[in-house]
């Protein structure tokens, strides 16, 4: 198998497990907090998971295009594409609410911040699922490719 390959199947892998990290477990926990340590606590989190994530995706879509190009296996391509909607479903989707929550200061924090929150939690979601959609794309693309 060549190392293309192997890149796109890594990046998906590793964007999910952050993804679904924050799905499953930094979210839920960020909940429990009051609206003040809620809103503080994920203002830093966003600004530090943003470049990993995106980077994670960039490059594994890129890879998996890579991986399609020299085997002809199509399950790369889909891999990519659902891997890559996480750019425009953030910019369109998320990105809204994101930017919404960056203008709250901590000391405004309250029954809106946390709707807002809620919200960017289901959101969010919608990520953690493209990610294991293109994981396991990218994974039967594995198995199948010569």
């Amino acid at each position: 198998m060549n190392i293309i390959a192997i890149v796109a199947l890594t990046c998906a892998a590793l964007f999910t497990g952050a993804a679904g990290y924050i799905t499953l477990v930094e979210h839920p926990t960020r909940l429990q907090l009051a609206d003040g340590p809620l809103l503080a606590q994920w203002k830093p989190s966003y600004d530090r998971a943003l470049p990993i994530q995106s980077g994670l995706a960039i490059a594994g879509g890129l890879s998996g295009m890579g991986a399609w190009y020299l085997s002809g296996t199509l399950l790369w391509v889909f891999g990519s594409l659902v891997l890559l909607a996480n750019w425009p479903f953030t910019l369109l989707a998320i990105m809204p609410t994101n930017k919404q929550l960056k203008m709250i200061g901590l000391e405004e924090a309250g029954p809106a911040s946390l709707s807002l929150l809620v919200s960017w939690g289901k959101l969010h979601s919608v990520r953690s699922v493209l990610g294991v959609a293109s994981t396991v794309l990218f994974a039967g693309a594995f198995a199948v490719t010569p």
